[in-house]
C-alpha cells in the first residue's frame, strides 16, 4: 500500500524540463545556465562557419577560373587591389604588393626578393588561417568539457536527493524522484552540448585544413611563377 502511495506522490510530482530547472539547487541552475549557453554559442559558431568556409571555396574557384584564365598578373592585381579582400585573392594581392613594392625600388639582389615574397606569402597565409581557424578552439573546449560539466551538476543532484532522504528519513520515490531527474536533466544537457560540438569541431578542422592546404599549394606554384619572372628579367 505505501508503494503505491509513492507511486501516486511521484506522479504528482512535476517533472517537465521547466519544472525540473525551477526546482534544482542554484548550483545545478547555474551549471544547466552554463550548458545551455555553450550549446547556443555553438550552433552560433557552426553555423557560422559552415557559411564561411561555403563563401571561401567558391571565392577559391572564382579565383582559380581567373588566375589561370591567361588574364595578365598586372591587371589582376589592378582589379583586386581595389576592394578588401581574402583567402587567395588576399594572398596574390600580398605577393604582388611585395612584387612592385621591391621592383619600383629597384632592388639588386633577387634572392633577397624571392626571400621576402616567400616570407609575405607565409605571412598571408598565417592570417588568412587564422580567421579559418578562429573560435573552433571553443567547439573544442565544449566538446570535451561539457559532460565533465555536466557530470558535475549531475553529482551534486544527487548528492541533495540524498540529503532530502535524511531530511525526511524516507526512501519513497516521491522524495527520491525530483533530485534524481534534476541530475539526468544536468546530464542531458551536457551531452547536448558536447556531441554536436564534437561532430563539427572534427568536420569544421578538416575543411579549415583543405582550405589552408589550397593557399600553401597556391603559395607554392605563384611563388614558382614569380621566381621564373625574377630569373628571366635578371638574364636580360
Amino acid at each position: 500500500m505505501e508503494s503505491m502511495d509513492a507511486v501516486s506522490a511521484a506522479g504528482e510530482v512535476d517533472f517537465s524540463l521547466l519544472a525540473l530547472f525551477f526546482q534544482a539547487d542554484w548550483v545545478v541552475k547555474l551549471v544547466m545556465l552554463g550548458l545551455l549557453g555553450a550549446s547556443v554559442w555553438s550552433w552560433a559558431i557552426i553555423i557560422d562557419k559552415s557559411m564561411l568556409y561555403n563563401r571561401a571555396r567558391r571565392a577559391m574557384n572564382r579565383f582559380d577560373k581567373t588566375f589561370w584564365s591567361g588574364q595578365s598578373l598586372e591587371e589582376l592585381y589592378q582589379t583586386l587591389s581595389q576592394r578588401t579582400v581574402t583567402g587567395l585573392d588576399a594572398v596574390f594581392v600580398a605577393a604582388m604588393k611585395e612584387w612592385k613594392r621591391s621592383h619600383e625600388q629597384n632592388a639588386s639582389s633577387p634572392i633577397g626578393l624571392q626571400a621576402r615574397l616567400e616570407k609575405v606569402l607565409d605571412v598571408a597565409i598565417g592570417r588568412e588561417s587564422d580567421v579559418l581557424e578562429k573560435n573552433l578552439g571553443f567547439l573544442a573546449t565544449v566538446a570535451s568539457a561539457s559532460p565533465f560539466v555536466g557530470l558535475f551538476g549531475t553529482v551534486w543532484g544527487i548528492m541533495n536527493a540524498f540529503q532530502s532522504i535524511a531530511g525526511s528519513k524516507s526512501t519513497s520515490l516521491a522524495v527520491v524522484a525530483p533530485g534524481i531527474a534534476e541530475a539526468l536533466f544536468a546530464t542531458a544537457l551536457g551531452l547536448l552540448a558536447a556531441i554536436p560540438a564534437t561532430i563539427a569541431y572534427n568536420k569544421l578542422s578538416s575543411d579549415s585544413g583543405k582550405l589552408t592546404a589550397r593557399l600553401e599549394s597556391f603559395a607554392d606554384e605563384f611563388s614558382t611563377i614569380l621566381s621564373r619572372q625574377l630569373e628571366a628579367r635578371s638574364k636580360r
